[in-house]
């Protein structure tokens, strides 16, 4: 009971870390990097996700002979784990301030002046379901980050049914998947910042991950190592690399609801797709075979592609910086940190 209850705390607080990244980088970064620093607390998260591969085989062999063995090393990996997650709660309460003392854009500039009293999470909500293009991409997003979560929970499994005796390499092939979303993160966040095309990065994005799923479903059976490792890492590279893409994307089609309201949803959109695929993969990838499971997957992915399509690309956020949208408030960019209160 207690290990379930310790699951069960930890499955809480993160759905608070997966909401972070586009709230901590419109909060602190300036238009011309907040895609970017998007992307890099995205590559933290994926970072975690690296070491979770690489620590656990290390830290607890499999001693199947010694039980006490194996629960003495259990105990020291979680031990661990406390130690560190206790260390960066302590950090974060006394050297991370709530906001910076002056906005790093126009868009924020406007959303600090808004008294705290005048925002309702109700309202929020309720406007965020009423914003068709954020609709949209609330389920294409699940839809691609489900399956990323599904692919890599079977992972193992997939590679073990081709490749028999292999599940040192499949944690590798798991591993380089991962890497591989890191790099591509960081490339789709600057990438977004020196273009803005968020719709037009997203759906391309979203065509190449499915094309990568595609590629991987019909090489895995081909008796090469090798070539699962190269298209896990196409694979990962575009469909992690798509994480930042939709978390951007929604933040600029929902302005000037709150980024954390926002990324909150898409989260929980992946989570429900994470679920239902990973059950319905597993069913099919156990009564036939990987590839039954992976076209079901690319079926689906090829709904979010058409779903993607439609969404309207509003850049809420990206014209208020522009100046292209009337304001009541803007920061002055630069070295000057005056506030500028303009007469409505």
């Amino acid at each position: 009971p207690l290990t379930l209850a310790a699951q069960a705390v930890c499955a809480v607080a993160q759905v608070f870390i997966l909401g972070l990244p586009s709230r901590i980088a419109s909060v602190w970064f300036g238009p011309t990097e907040v895609s970017t620093a998007c992307a890099v607390a995205v590559l933290g998260n994926q970072l975690g996700t690296a070491i979770g591969f690489l620590l656990p085989p290390v830290l607890v062999p499999n001693t199947p002979n010694d039980i006490d063995l194996m629960a003495h090393n259990i105990s020291i990996m979680f031990y661990g784990t406390a130690i560190v997650s206790t260390l960066l709660f302590f950090l974060t309460g006394v050297v991370f301030e709530e906001k910076p003392k002056y906005p790093p854009s126009h868009s924020q500039a406007v959303l600090q002046s808004k008294p705290p009293e005048d925002y309702s999470y109700k309202q929020s909500i309720i406007n965020l379901f009423r914003n068709i293009p954020f609709i949209l991409l609330l389920i294409s997003y699940g839809i691609m980050t489900g399956a990323f979560y599904s692919v890599s929970t079977l992972l193992n499994q997939m590679i073990v049914t081709h490749y028999e005796g292999e599940e040192v390499n499949a944690g590798r092939i798991g591993l380089t998947l991962v890497v591989a979303g890191m790099v591509g993160s960081i490339i789709c966040g600057l990438w977004l910042d020196y273009t803005k095309t968020y719709k037009q990065t997203t759906l391309i994005v979203y065509i190449l991950s499915f094309i990568g799923l595609l590629v991987f479903t019909f090489t895995l059976d081909l008796g090469y190592l090798i070539v699962v490792f190269v298209t896990g890492g196409v694979l990962g590279f575009f469909m992690t690399g798509y994480l930042p893409l939709g978390f951007e994307f929604a933040v600029e089609i929902t302005y000037p609801e709150s980024e954390g309201t926002s990324s909150g949803l898409l989260n929980a959109s992946a989570q429900i797709f994470g679920i239902v695929f990973t059950l319905v993969q597993g069913k099919l990838t156990t009564d036939y075979s990987p590839r039954a499971g992976n076209i079901f997957l690319c079926a689906w992915i090829f709904v979010g592609i058409i779903l993607t399509a439609l969404i309207k690309s509003d850049l809420r956020r990206h014209n208020v910086n522009s100046g292209i949208m009337n304001l009541d408030v803007k920061a002055v960019s630069g070295d000057s940190f005056t506030i500028i209160v303009l007469p409505t």
